[in-house]
């Protein structure tokens, strides 16, 4: 939601909460609402280099969380984007 200059996100619920903490979530919701985060801040290249990352990364097939069909925990998908970066 945007007001003028004021952003409120909210991506948490007990779903998410559950599965981070076996390791199993997948994170490119949480990634992509700081993507637009830094849109709104005007950081577009910022912003275009992690939503790049997450694409290619996605795009590749070797990291994939169980949502969508892999086996990858959090922490490697999430390591797999950084290195995309």
């Amino acid at each position: 939601m945007v007001v003028n200059d004021l952003i409120c996100t909210m991506s948490i619920d007990i779903i998410s909460l559950m599965l981070r903490s076996e390791n199993l979530a997948n994170p490119t919701a949480l990634l992509l609402s700081g993507v637009m985060m830094l849109r709104h801040l005007k950081l577009n290249k910022q912003a275009e280099q992690i939503h790049s990352a997450i694409i290619n990364t996605i795009a590749e097939g070797k990291y994939r969380t169980a949502d969508l069909g892999g086996t990858s925990t959090t922490t490697e998908f999430t390591k797999a984007i950084c290195d995309h970066l």
